[in-house]
């Protein structure tokens, strides 16, 4: 068994030191995903920190990052493995017929025509390893299927070459923006968190620790905009990377005050659709440009 995090308030500080701050619920979360060796299903709008905490989960661990992004489509040659088949032609015509059928496809079906995909890439690793399944709701139910024996048994199966256990268990962490809920089978073997967009105060904490030179009062001034934005019915609300971007942006300005003028200019940093950036200036009764 791997030991990932001492305790609850172990993570809390190392995921703080990796340049994550958690909450209680959060950091709870990830000690017993890693003490149970459970995969951690996380649950959330777009832009609260989903991903970033698997990688800052592989950060505080010193872990290595085994990433598989889902997407429409997806299927077992790209998350599991699949056969090197022009290579496997090349050993075949290279037999010259020589060898039995069963002499060649014992020979075409062995580890150096194997090309592993993340999935299998995690279990197969020797050292500590972070498995981010991310965005899981995007790809078809069938997916799910292929998941399943490597949630629960930590293992896949090669119907030529047998099955592969992990050696060392990865911290697996699954994300997912709810677009389409996800099987009863697969929630029932991870572990759940839902994460939301922070409250002002732990924003305004995010958004310090990553631009060390902003200004408190900027501070303050931005996430409020940001939170009054979120109350508006957009397209996209702005994420916290989005505040982060925000911030970065004013200092590269040397702005020391966040008036109207400056929100109204700077604000496609956080609103990437024109409709949402003129409903935040009608609604905020903000100058227009």
């Amino acid at each position: 068994m791997t030991t990932w995090f001492e305790s609850p308030a172990d993570a809390a500080v190392r995921l703080r030191e990796a340049g994550y701050l958690t909450d209680d619920a959060t950091a709870l979360t990830a000690y017993l995903s890693g003490a149970l060796e459970k995969p951690l299903l996380i649950e959330g709008p777009a832009g609260v920190g989903k991903t970033e905490l698997a990688k800052a989960v592989a950060r505080a661990t010193g872990a290595g990052l085994v990433r598989l992004q889902c997407y429409e489509g997806l299927d077992e040659a790209r998350a599991l493995y699949e056969w090197n088949y022009k290579k496997q032609l090349l050993r075949i015509q290279a037999s010259g017929g020589e060898d039995s059928w069963s002499e060649t496809h014992d020979d075409i079906f062995t580890e150096e025509f194997l090309l592993t995909r993340p999935l299998l890439s995690a279990i197969r690793r020797d050292e500590p390893t972070v498995l981010l399944i991310d965005e899981v709701d995007k790809t078809d139910v069938e997916v799910e299927g292929l998941l399943l024996e490597v949630l629960s048994d930590f293992q896949v199966t090669i119907p030529e070459l047998g099955t592969v256990s992990a050696t060392r268990r990865p911290f697996v962490v699954l994300t997912s923006n709810a677009t389409r809920e996800l099987s009863e089978a697969v929630k029932r073997r991870c572990l759940f968190l839902h994460l939301d967009y922070p409250d002002a105060e732990r924003e305004r904490a995010i958004v310090t620790s990553q631009v060390p030179g902003l200004e408190e009062k900027v501070a303050r001034q931005l996430v409020d905009v940001v939170v009054r934005l979120r109350e508006l019915e957009l397209k996209k609300a702005p994420s916290i990377a989005e505040s982060v971007d925000w911030a970065r942006t004013l200092i590269a300005l040397e702005i020391g005050e966040l008036d109207e003028e400056t929100v109204v200019r700077t604000l496609g940093v956080v609103l990437k659709h024109a409709s949402d950036q003129r409903r935040a200036v009608k609604e905020l009764k903000l100058a227009s440009r």
